[in-house]
Order: structure tokens, then C-alpha cells, then sequence
């Protein structure tokens, strides 16, 4: 969620001068002229990286103009980011303090830092050269984007997420937006260190995994959503079989007994597309102990609720909503929208019986993310899905330099799955929900 913040990267350091942006350019075009480029992918990126540098050296020797070593060293690592990397984003991507990276066009970047959006001094050539990285990304995992195909999901070789979008749908030139995956693996401490849950909140989560309840997380665009599905997927245990299922891999599991599922999209032709539905109802052949969906979004939110309700138990995924109650409603409706003819009682029941927890996170004005809500489904009330708070975040204000003010909350209410989990040898304490010690004696 919050990424460290106790690391100086100045990006001002590795930009160029005027003159030496020049002396690049010349050297840029000569070394293409000496370079035999299809040569590098017979070698190893370090080998390449090293080649590459070697002529540039021995160009720079003969240049007329006069360039320090710190100069040098600058202008052959961009000239080595073009050719092998992906350009200015390479320096970007260097700095682990940037959370997301926004390119709205070649000239107009901005970077999320620690949640705050600021615009850097970094650009590409034009829209072309802007393009042209786009479609080295895209080409490395196997995808396209042209006129036919203007929008395109895509991943970094660090399981960074990406998104294209290009002309004709993008006005201004090629747009990207690329999600980082940090390389620092949070753990629940971290995340009980930054306040974005209590300690409570933890042993509930890490209970809940174990005792194979069935949860749902729940957010906003940049909530921390995956991060959360990361560390709660952390909880389950190595001998258990998990499968994967993501749009896009980003999901970082430890586990040694996983296998990782990806959807595809349709070739040239038109075919070939594989869907989250059709890798959601393939994994149910596949043995699984636990299914791990990345984002439920459409048709597949059916077969994701058949195999909970099915045997398949301790199964996590998450979801675009602002609340609770909304990732039921969102839900029903993906089913609804899918073209299934099931009354809606029958699909509300169905959400009812599979999900048995909505962990709620938020990205606050302050730029923090936490997690606001713990609820607990409990059944059904008529037509109506029952709903308890088990943990709420409380705000009590903003401090004068912007900060929300507030605290973490236990409800009072023991959940129905305490006994559950009892049954099953996990023992939670009652004061961990705020409720007087004396009631483990009832």
C-alpha cells in the first residue's frame, strides 16, 4: 500500500543538459549505424548493455567536443535505455518511490508518489518514439496495439501493470499508464505500521485465510487491492493447491504449489481469445484447493460464485466498489449483465451462500490507503443480503498539514464465523472484536 519513503532519488541528476542531449542525439544516430541490433538477443541484456557501451566509448573518444566522465556515463546509460530498455521510463522505473507512472502524452508525464500526483521533467521524442516503446512492451507478452486494436493491457518484465490506449481513441497521441509492482513485498506488519489496519484487523484476515472463508476485497482504482490479495494469499498454506487467474499476472505468491493463469486476447484474426470465464471454469478441473481471481469483472462472477458454493472454499478475489453493500450490488449485476435467467433472489442468495467477508479499502484524500471496513455477510432477510460490521475506520477530521485524523474501530460484534473457526482449531479472542474477555468462558 504506502511504499517507503526513506530513499533519496533525485531524477533532476539524470536528466540532460542542452549540450549533452546533442552530443546523445549524434551518438544515438552513429552507433545505429554500427550497431548490428539483431546481434544483441543472441547475447545476455548485461553482455548487450556492455557491448553497446564499449562503441559508444570509443565514439565519444574521437568527439570533438569536450565531455566529463559524469556526462559520459550519463549519455551512453540513456542511450543504453533506448536500445535496450524502454527509454525515459527506465529512470522512472529505477526510483522505488513511484507507485504509478501516467503518460498522458509524449511530453506530459506525471508520477504517484506516496499517494500525490506530480508532474516530471521527463519526455519522450514524439509520439512516434512514445509509440514505439508502447509496442515493445505490448510485443513482449505476446499482444498488439494498432487502428483495429487501440487498447491494450500488458505487463513490465517486474509485473508492473500496463494500459495503452492510442489514436484514434486517444486525441492527443499515445496515452499509458502503468500500475509499478514493487519489488519490496509487503507483509501485514508493514501494513499495520503504515495504519492502514490495526494489529486486530491482521489476526482476523490471517484467520480468516486459514479457516477457508471465502472474501472478497473490495475498493478504488489504487486502493491497494492486489497488495492486500497478495498478503492475505500469503496466509494459505504451502501444502495447499492454488490456481491463479488474472487479466494481466501481477499477483506475487510464495507458495510452491501454484499454478498461474492468464487471459489472451483475440489474435489478428479475431480468434483465439480466452477469457477469465473459461480459465474460472477450466481451473475447476484442475484440483484446486483455493482460487485466487486477480479482479472479477464480468461473466466469470457466476462461475466464481458456483465454485464457492461448490466445495471450493477459501477462495479470494477482488473488485471495483465503494462499499460493501456496493460490491454485492456490482456483483449481481455481472451476473445479471452475463445473460443468465436466474430471478434475482436466486442470484442474491447465491452471493449470500459464497461470500463470507468484504474487506473495504480506500485511498484517502491524504493519500493513504486503508482498509475502512471489515463486514461479514450473514444470510438473507427476505430479498435483502444481511450485512455485519465487524471493524470500521472512524474519521474524525484532517490535521492542519492534510492528514485524515481517526481510528480504527471493532463493532461489538462477535461474527458468525468465530465459532466456525473454533470447530476448525483457530481461536480468536473475543476483545480482539471489543467484547469483555470474560465471554470466552460462555
Amino acid at each position: 500500500m504506502e511504499m517507503s519513503s526513506n530513499h533519496d532519488y533525485d531524477i533532476s541528476k539524470k536528466l540532460l543538459t542542452e549540450q549533452e542531449t546533442i552530443i546523445k542525439n549524434e551518438l544515438h544516430e552513429r552507433l545505429m549505424q554500427l550497431l548490428d541490433v539483431s546481434r544483441l538477443g543472441a547475447v545476455s541484456e548485461e553482455e548487450a548493455r556492455a557491448q553497446i557501451s564499449n562503441i559508444c566509448n570509443e565514439i565519444l573518444y574521437d568527439n570533438p567536443r569536450p565531455i566529463n566522465l559524469a556526462s559520459r556515463e550519463k549519455i551512453i546509460k540513456q542511450i543504453n535505455d533506448e536500445v535496450m530498455g524502454l527509454g525515459p521510463l527506465e529512470t522512472l522505473l529505477e526510483d522505488p518511490t513511484i507507485s504509478d507512472i501516467l503518460i498522458n502524452n509524449f511530453n506530459n508525464i506525471f508520477v504517484e508518489r506516496f499517494g500525490k500526483l506530480e508532474r516530471v521533467p521527463m519526455a519522450f521524442n514524439d509520439n512516434q518514439h512514445l509509440l514505439n516503446t508502447i509496442d515493445k512492451i505490448v510485443s513482449g507478452v505476446g499482444r498488439r496495439v494498432d487502428e483495429s486494436s487501440p487498447m491494450v493491457d500488458a505487463r513490465l518484465k517486474d509485473g508492473s501493470r500496463v494500459n495503452a490506449i492510442i489514436p484514434p481513441l486517444a486525441l492527443d497521441g499515445p496515452s499509458m499508464s502503468i500500475r509499478r509492482f514493487t519489488v519490496e513485498k509487503l507483509k501485514a506488519e508493514q501494513l499495520v505500521e503504515y495504519g492502514s489496519m490495526t494489529q486486530a484487523m491482521s489476526d482476523v484476515l490471517n484467520a480468516v485465510v486459514l479457516g477457508k472463508l471465502n472474501v472478497l476485497v473490495s475498493g478504488g482504482t489504487g486502493s491497494g487491492k492486489t497488495t492486500l490479495l497478495n498478503i492475505m494469499s500469503g496466509y494459505i498454506p504451502d501444502d495447499e493447491r492454488i490456481i491463479t487467474i488474472e487479466d494481466s499476472a501481477e499477483l506475487q505468491l510464495q507458495q510452491q504449489h501454484i499454478v498461474r493463469l492468464e487471459t489472451r486476447p483475440a489474435n489478428l484474426e479475431g480468434r483465439g481469445e480466452v477469457s477469465q470465464r473459461e480459465l474460472v471454469k477450466n481451473s475447476l478441473r484442475m484440483r484446486p484447493d483455493r482460487i485466487v481471481v486477480g479482479e472479477v469483472r464480468g461473466a466469470e462472477a457466476m462461475d466464481m460464485l458456483t465454485a464457492m458454493n461448490t466445495g471450493h472454499e477459501g477462495s479470494l478475489t477482488t473488485l471495483h466498489a465503494n462499499s460493501a453493500r456496493d460490491a454485492l450490488s456490482r456483483l449481481e449485476n455481472m451476473v445479471c449483465m452475463a445473460g443468465f435467467d436466474v430471478p434475482v433472489k436466486n442470484i442474491r442468495t447465491q452471493i449470500a451462500s459464497a461470500i463470507d467477508l468484504v474487506v473495504q479499502l480506500e485511498r484517502q484524500e491524504d493519500g493513504r490507503r486503508r482498509i475502512v471496513s471489515i463486514t461479514e455477510i450473514n444470510g438473507m432477510e427476505g430479498e435483502v443480503i444481511t450485512l455485519s460490521e465487524i471493524f470500521a475506520f472512524q474519521r474524525q477530521g484532517r490535521s492542519e498539514d492534510g492528514l485524515i485524523q481517526g481510528k480504527f474501530a471493532a463493532s461489538g460484534v462477535v461474527p458468525h464465523f468465530h465459532s466456525e473457526l473454533n470447530k476448525k482449531g483457530i481461536h480468536l479472542p473475543f476483545e480482539l472484536f471489543g467484547v469483555d474477555h470474560h465471554m470466552d468462558l460462555l
